[in-house]
């Protein structure tokens, strides 16, 4: 391995690092300023279904985190705070939520992220008021974010000269190749959205075709189940039937998403093929979240009835009915 690829790699590791901190932190600044409320409001607005899908869609577009509404789902449903079947709803909102951020990707903000950052810095260092200071670095964390990935991506563009690098990646236009370094690299960063931001520019950098782009994006959403998975340990069996019906649906629809993945990019194309890679690659995250979505949610109540046969409450509790909408 030549030195300049090994400065390439540094770089891109250096881009990675920085987008994993940036998103850590701006959940956690975000989480700050929403307190409490974002309990209140999960408990309160998800009554019905529709309501449910929505307000998880709502809450993970602010919070910036589908993984982190899902886990206070999680909680929440352990506690006894919210009833299982709401907390169904809240996980299929989740995962429209996250498309957001792949919409926000796609847009190459990288060199203007100063513009965010710099009066985000002035906040965090001049605010006397613990809001101010939290406020500030949100805008600070978001404007890293899109630095992070200008900077993997000018990193990477030279990658196009390495033969070597180029086979490999164009390996991972077969479907189930393709989905499986996205989750295996989703569960070593645990950050579905640093996987595909990096896609999206590696995609736009001529690195990776939309077939492939897409399976790891497929393969992403399964990685990003493990730590939700995880939030369960412990909790009790209502909230270890909101893990797995998180996993059982990314599951089932990656599962179909791999089956169908010829058509689906057609489809993309054809919606979405007068724009860049970066954009059709946003574009299919949303087209493939929200179908799923869709297809899934009039079965709500089969899936609750499935899991609780599967899993019945070891006490004799009574559990919160809510009416279908």
């Amino acid at each position: 391995m030549n030195s300049s690829l090994v400065s390439i790699i540094l770089l891109a590791v250096s881009g990675l690092v920085l987008f994993l901190y940036a998103v850590s932190r701006l959940a956690l600044a975000l989480r700050h300023v929403a307190g409490d409320r974002v309990k209140g409001i999960l408990d309160r607005f998800t009554r019905t279904v529709p309501m449910a899908i929505l307000t998880g869609t709502v809450v993970t577009t602010l919070l910036d985190s589908s993984s982190v509404v899902i886990i206070l789902a999680i909680a929440l449903v352990s506690a006894g705070a919210l009833p299982f079947r709401n907390s169904l709803g809240v996980v299929l909102g989740a995962n429209i939520g996250t498309t957001i951020s792949s919409q926000l990707f796609a847009f190459d903000l990288g060199q203007y992220a100063v513009v965010a950052m710099l009066p985000g810095l002035l906040m965090l260092s001049l605010s006397k008021k613990r809001q101010g200071r939290t406020a500030g670095r949100a805008l600070f964390c978001f404007g890293l974010l899109f630095f992070s990935l200008f900077l993997i991506g000018e990193a990477a563009a030279p990658l196009k000269d390495y033969q070597g690098v180029q086979a490999w990646l164009l390996k991972l236009e077969n479907p189930v190749r393709g989905a499986g370094t996205g989750a295996l690299l989703t569960l070593i960063i645990q950050s579905s959205s640093a996987t595909l931001g990096m896609v999206i520019k590696l995609a736009a950098k001529g690195l990776l075709s939309l077939p492939a782009s897409i399976a790891v994006m497929l393969g992403a959403e399964l990685g990003t189940c493990s730590d939700t998975l995880l939030a369960t340990v412990g909790r009790g069996r209502p909230a270890l039937k909101t893990g797995l019906f998180h996993l059982g649906f990314n599951i089932v629809s990656i599962s179909l998403g791999l089956l169908l993945i010829d058509p689906f990019t057609t489809l993309v194309l054809r919606i979405a093929g007068h724009t860049d890679v970066a954009r059709q690659i946003a574009h299919a995250h949303v087209l493939f979240n929200v179908t799923g979505v869709v297809l899934v949610a009039p079965l709500l109540p089969l899936c609750q009835r499935l899991l609780e046969a599967w899993l019945p409450n070891r006490d004799s509790a009574p559990t919160i009915a809510v009416q279908p909408a």
